[in-house]
């Protein structure tokens, strides 16, 4: 998998970019790849211009207020197997403000059950692959004895996989789970519950390749690889306020509200990067923009297929708040069945609310509601609420928003593989990042991350500097 992330051989040759003294890179985009390659370029001694058409960090990632609160854009969460992602918060200072938990413990909530036994949880024990996971699996309440010890089997034919094999790019994960035993129940109250959350996607419609990437490296791989991450602040707080600071400390020159029009490359070598009011000279720049945007900024030439940029499709997310006027739920999150809800967190303390209770629900694969109107969507979801969680009946609702990323993340559909580019370009000293390039993983913080440092480090063996200080996590995914 390391020549995915363009900081291995890519199978193209590296390019031979000539070091000038004081060598300027301009990195284009700042989401979380962006941030990333500025800052390793940054740590290897390269002056770096940041540019960002928003104008705040974070791309995707992000928050805002409304009246006396702090409210994220949508809850992301990530886990002890995101080493990149974890590096990456280590990075910036971060790390204490998004703990993992100390153990995998994931609640999960059946509402077609029965008041009383409705509660079933993934956890795992301190034992070895995969015995961690034995005693959660045969206790689960939400499948049938035969329907556990077909998962059981499953997983172990998951872990025989070659996540090298490109065949398993082409094949869906449904059909894949059919094939192995898989009960449409366990697939919903198990690899679902899991696949929905990681690849935006339900498993007909994700690529098994990814899938598999997915469940292997998060469930097979290490005892503690799915413990669960995620912020306890804003996310404003990380991805911009303290990547900032980071920025600024490492000296590089970040600019917000601050869209690029045209990349030309110049006769002599390097490219001129046009902003309005501006033409910036770079050595080397990295496109860390959403695909469509990097097809329409790259010079011919740079890709064999840049058309492939426009194949890769797009995945909605729909995040649903609801703040209470008073505690209804007494978990820090959990996740349901038999109900439209998915994922609910407890938001309160981030957000700076001081009385009642804000919860977040997080929709993935919210194609079909992500245009419904907030009216609809209260009346469907405040109901579903009142099934899953007893204390929200009579409880007051302050308030009631809705915030739609109708682009939140590529579409983990099989043939994608072939779709998504490395970090290196035909084009000399052009490079590109972001969660949806070949990173061999889906949409999340952690492809994000390792895409930048995989950009910045093809960007610094050109430029003839050490990639000596950059991290290397790429092995352990191989």
């Amino acid at each position: 998998m390391t020549h995915a992330n363009g900081t291995r051989d890519g199978g193209q040759v590296a390019d031979v970019t000539a070091l000038r003294p004081g060598a300027h890179a301009v990195v284009v985009g700042g989401g979380l790849a962006g941030v990333t390659s500025a800052l390793a370029l940054a740590d290897a001694g390269v002056r770096v211009t940041l540019l960002e058409g928003r104008p705040r960090l974070g791309g995707l990632a992000f928050s805002f207020r409304r009246g006396d609160l702090t409210v994220d854009n949508g809850q992301h969460v990530y886990l002890r197997c995101c080493t990149a992602y974890r590096w990456f918060l280590d990075r910036i200072g971060g790390t204490a403000l998004a703990p993992v938990q100390d153990r995998l413990d994931v609640p999960v909530l059946d509402v077609a059950r029965p008041e009383g036994r409705r509660l079933g949880r993934l956890r795992r024990d301190a034992l070895p692959v995969p015995l961690h996971l034995g005693r959660s699996l045969a206790t689960y309440p939400h499948l049938s004895l035969a329907e556990r010890a077909a998962v059981g089997r499953a997983a172990l034919a998951l872990k025989g996989l070659d996540l090298a094999d490109p065949a398993l790019d082409t094949q869906d994960f449904g059909s894949w789970l059919a094939a192995h035993g898989q009960s449409a129940r366990a697939v919903e109250a198990l690899w679902d519950l899991v696949g929905v959350a990681t690849l935006n996607a339900v498993a007909g419609d994700a690529s098994l390749g990814l899938a598999a990437m997915v469940f292997k490296t998060g469930l097979l791989s290490d005892p503690g690889a799915a413990d669960i991450g995620w912020a306890r602040v804003p996310l404003g707080e990380l991805h911009d306020r303290l990547a900032r600071r980071a920025l600024d400390a490492a000296g590089v020159r970040t600019e917000v509200r601050t869209r690029v029009t045209s990349l030309r490359a110049k006769e002599n070598g390097g490219w001129s990067v046009r902003v309005p009011d501006e033409t910036l000279d770079a050595d080397a720049v990295v496109l860390a923009v959403p695909q469509r945007e990097a097809h329409d900024l790259l010079p011919d030439g740079a890709l064999d297929a840049p058309e492939n940029l426009l194949e890769i499709g797009t995945a909605p997310i729909l995040n649903i708040h609801v703040i209470y006027d008073r505690k209804v739920l007494g978990t820090p999150f959990l996740t349901a069945l038999g109900t439209p809800v998915q994922w609910v967190f407890d938001r309160t303390e981030a957000s700076g609310l001081k009385e009642g209770q804000y919860l977040a629900l997080s929709q993935s694969t919210a194609q079909d509601e992500i245009d419904a109107p907030v009216a609809t969507l209260r009346e469907r979801y405040l109901p579903e609420l009142e099934r899953l969680l007893p204390r929200s009946r009579g409880a007051g609702v302050r308030d009631f928003f809705v915030t739609r990323e109708r682009t939140a993340t590529f579409a983990p559909a099989p043939g994608v593989g072939r779709l998504r580019p490395g970090a290196r370009t035909k084009a000399p000293g052009l490079y590109l990042a972001g969660a949806w390039t070949a990173t061999g993983w889906p949409a999340t913080m952690e492809s994000a991350v390792r895409s930048g440092v995989g950009a910045a480090g093809a960007a610094l063996g050109a430029l003839g500097r050490s990639r000596g200080l950059l991290p290397d996590f790429f092995e352990e995914a191989a």
